[in-house]
């Protein structure tokens, strides 16, 4: 974060000095990670706070809230910098190319910097956030050397405001796909590679489980996933019903990574009005 606020004084007054909209441009982007940054430091350390009373499942979910919240930030940070951007394409601008070399060469050090520093963390939604600011700020910052070079030698001043409208563009489109899965975890959507029908399927290989209904399956957040059904088993005793949910538990476990599992085993089925997920429930044949 402090390396972070020192990049982008010097962009800010790399960009005024220089007349760069590019500069300012990339200086406000950097300035959205401070409390990006911040914002994920304190969703890990939420992130590892027990269960309680008051947040039964824990606070798994607190990085995936501040990836989105960041995601809705950087999106309306995009559509700003673009509008700059076009305003300036229609009323160009004169740019000192020194300014934005040496000033992109230094910001290029402090986001690359980062950016290799979170790469261990990319399947950590919250991380890849911030992973994705950083290499999204590593290529502009590369692309405004370029756009400076090629303006120093060809005198073309609309370089600048189009590199701006590309930085505004890779942010709007990076963020979108982050906005969307935090999204999906956040409204219980089911993890990816999981398919309903295939976790009911191999729950009916089980002994004893004679149907499967009422399935959910939800992610909640990073690798912690959740599980709950309906089971219709045979009337037996009690010990052979508890090892039957032992054995539900060790199958979704290992075969789909799903952890919390909270099944409810019943001798009647499914019922005939069921609105449930899976109204034709699964028997085997």
């Amino acid at each position: 974060m402090t390396a972070t606020l020192v990049l982008v004084a010097a962009e800010v007054l790399g960009g005024f000095l220089g007349r760069s909209v590019a500069l300012l441009n990339d200086a406000v982007h950097n300035l959205s990670d401070v409390p990006a940054l911040g914002i994920s430091w304190l969703a890990m350390r939420w992130a590892e706070r027990p269960a309680d009373a008051d947040k039964t499942y824990g606070y798994h979910r607190a990085g995936t809230l501040a990836a989105f919240t960041n995601a809705i930030l950087l999106v309306i940070l995009s559509l700003w910098l673009g509008y700059e951007a076009i305003e300036r394409l229609r009323s160009p601008v004169e740019v000192v190319e020194s300014w934005m070399i040496w000033t992109s060469l230094a910001a290029l050090m402090v986001n690359g910097g980062i950016t290799l520093a979170l790469v261990r963390g990319h399947s950590d939604l919250n991380l890849r956030s911030i992973l994705v600011h950083n290499f999204g700020d590593a290529l502009s910052n590369i692309a405004i050397i370029a756009g400076a070079v090629i303006m120093y030698y060809t005198h073309v001043q609309w370089i600048d405001p189009l590199l701006g409208l590309a930085i505004g563009l890779l942010v709007l489109y990076s963020s979108i796909g982050i906005l969307r899965e935090s999204a999906h975890i956040l409204l219980e959507g089911r993890p990816p590679g999981t398919r309903v029908e295939e976790v009911a399927r191999a729950i009916l290989t089980i002994e004893h489980v004679q149907e499967v209904h009422d399935v959910h399956i939800w992610s909640l957040g990073g690798a912690h996933n959740a599980l709950s059904c309906h089971v219709r088993v045979p009337d037996m005793h009690m010990d052979e019903c508890e090892k039957t949910l032992r054995a539900i538990q060790k199958k979704v476990a290992a075969d789909f990574g799903i952890e919390h599992v909270t099944v409810q085993i019943e001798r009647a089925g499914l019922p005939a009005t069921s609105g449930y997920v899976m109204p034709v429930p699964m028997r085997k044949s």
